[in-house]
Formats: C-alpha cells, structure tokens, sequence
C-alpha cells in the first residue's frame, strides 16, 4: 500500500526535476534557437516543411523500431504509447548526463507502471541501440570510403568510428552473456553494482550500498528470460533491421532538403558523408547529443568538399534544427504527457474500491 502510493509521488518529482532541466537546458541554447529561427526565413519554406514532415515520419519510425522489438520479446504496445515513450527518452537523455540511463529508465518507469518485465525492457532498448548502431556503420561505410577517396578522412574521425564501434562490441557482448550464460552476467552486474557502490560510497550517509548486489543477481535473471525469447527467433529480427536502415534513409532526406531549401548543389557522396560524420559526431561526443559539436563538424566537413563556407553553416545549423530541435521538443511535450497520463492512472486506482 505504502508502495504503490509512494511510486507516483517519486514518478512526478522524477518529471519535474527533468522538466526543470530541459528548461535550463534550452535557456543555455538559446542564442543557437535565435539563429536557427533567423535562418529558417532565408530558405524555401516548401523544402523546409517537407523536412519537417520527414522528421515526424522518423519519429513514428523509431516508435516502430521499439514496438517490434518489444514484440520479439513478447510485449505488446501500443504505436503511440511507444512514440511517447520514445520522444521523452531522448527528452532525458539530452537534459540529464546520465550516459542514456535516464532514457533507460523512462522505459523501465512504463514497464513498471503497465506491470510487465523490467528486464525485458532493458533488453529492448539494448537491442534497439544495437541495431541502431549497425545501420549506421553500414552508411558509416560509405562515408568514410567517400572522404578516403577524396583524401579528406581525418583522424578525428577513424578514432570516432572506432569508439562506436567499441560501443557496439559492448552492448552485443552484454546480449550474448544474457543469452547463453544467466550466472556470467550476473556476475558482470554484480562487478558493475560493486564499481558504482564504491564511488557512490563517498557521498552517501547510509553505510548501506547504493545498488543492492540481490537486485543484480534478479536483474540478470530478468534479461536472461528476456533474452530466451530471442533464441529460435532469428527470422523476425528482419524487420527491426530494416526499420533501423529505413530511420537513416530518413534523415538522409531531411540533410537532402535542407540543401535544397538554400539551392546549394551537392553530389551523392557529399550528402552520405555529411550526414555520417553529423551523425557519429551526435553518438560520440562530449556534449549531449553533440551540442555543438555535431554543428562545427557537419560544417568542415561539406565546406571540405568546395561547399562555401557560409552555405555549409546554414546548412548544418538547419539540418540539426530538424533533427535535434524539434524531437527535443516533441520530448519534453511527451514527457509532461506521460506524467498526465500517470495521474490519471493513480486518480482511477485511488477510486477503485478494494476486494
């Protein structure tokens, strides 16, 4: 009883302090917001809608991403629970440096609310950045062969794609333990929760560990069942695949109209390597999201290909206003969307008499 009126409370703090933090964080940004609204009126509004509307379709891509994966794993959802879910994820792990945890635990918040396997949901969303990751290297590819070929491949972005794909070795490493040996992963989490206990030590008045070594041990055993369903499944991973290669088709096409918008010419190889180092630089960098990284890299590398530099900065700051402006939006909207729909939830439990 004391739980489950507990688990709201903590669920709306948990949503204003993120809301907090995404309001300082555009606060922080808003000088590029009034550069990007400055630019917009110097371009084609018809192009520039148009890519507006892609990123929308992305959007409903990535929902459907999760939603067959969460399929395989044998979870039903909804397409617009798992957009919602999605956007505010993203929402979380832009405003808060949580390394993406924040955007794990929106899913995991869902599970718990809607009653269904937490580890199952950590699963999903490992497979989703998995295979998110895999689509890309294969555009990474090209790319990179595009500026080894035109004798514009700097080291700065070799070290980059090594790192992503280091990641990408991880996360499949940490698949395979969940699927072939539950006690091997759980000692690797149990190691994990022992690293995080002591650094948390420090900082906190209870002797008690920050991550309880029982939750680990539990923790493995929900992705191992997780994971069983996966085995004999091999076939129905097609089309996560092809909605992770389909969601990069996508932005392709918004980074294509942004050009056009300004009538600047460009050739096939430019737009595939403009958007794979925009992209990578948005996976591996310090900032989140690549805030300004992904602006400046985007930018040196189309005026490397004879872009005028002026043209290359429109372009770049154009493209991640489509791309990284308005999903952080659309984020926070369904960010505060679920903590209604969560109040709702409570409003109809409160009300429903007992036995």
């Amino acid at each position: 009883m004391f739980s489950s009126a507990i688990m709201p409370f903590m669920r709306k703090i948990f949503i204003a302090i993120v809301m907090t933090a995404g309001i300082f964080f555009i606060f922080t940004q808003f000088a590029q917001l009034e550069n990007i609204i400055k630019t917009v009126q110097r371009g084609d509004l018809r192009f520039l809608l148009l890519a507006v509307a892609i990123e929308f379709v992305w959007l409903i891509n990535v929902a459907a991403l999760y939603r067959t994966i969460y399929r395989v794993l044998g979870i039903e959802e909804a397409l617009k629970d798992m957009l919602l879910v999605a956007a505010a994820a993203n929402f979380v792990n832009v405003v808060t440096p949580t390394a993406g945890v924040g955007g794990v635990a929106v899913f995991i918040s869902e599970a718990r609310r809607k009653g269904y396997s937490r580890g199952r949901t950590t699963v999903a969303s490992a497979i989703y950045v998995l295979f998110d990751y895999v689509g890309f290297l294969l555009v990474l590819a090209i790319g990179l062969f595009v500026l080894f070929r035109r004798d514009k491949l700097q080291m700065s972005e070799i070290a980059a794609s090594g790192i992503l794909l280091l990641i990408a070795g991880m996360i499949l490493a940490l698949l395979y333990l969940g699927m072939y040996s539950e006690q091997r992963l759980a000692k690797f989490l149990a190691w994990m929760a022992g690293i995080v206990n002591k650094i948390m030590r420090p900082f906190r008045r209870k002797k008690s560990d920050y991550i309880q070594l029982e939750r680990a041990y539990a923790y493995a055993h929900d992705i191992f069942e997780g994971m069983q369903e996966l085995r004999g499944k091999p076939h129905e991973l097609a089309l996560p695949m092809l909605l992770a290669l389909s969601s990069k088709a996508l932005l392709i096409i918004v980074l294509l109209l942004c050009f056009l918008a300004f009538d600047v010419a460009l050739s096939a190889g430019t737009l595939i390597s403009g958007f794979s180092i925009a992209f990578l630089f948005t996976i591996v960098s310090p900032t989140p999201n690549g805030v300004g990284v992904v602006e400046g890299a985007l930018t040196l590398v189309l005026a490397s290909f004879y872009i005028p530099l002026s043209d290359a900065a429109v372009i770049a700051l154009i493209y991640r206003g489509v791309t990284f402006w308005l999903p952080l939006a659309f984020g926070m909207l369904a960010m505060r969307w679920l903590g209604g729909e969560d109040q709702a939830a409570t409003i109809e439990e409160d009300s429903t008499p007992e036995g």
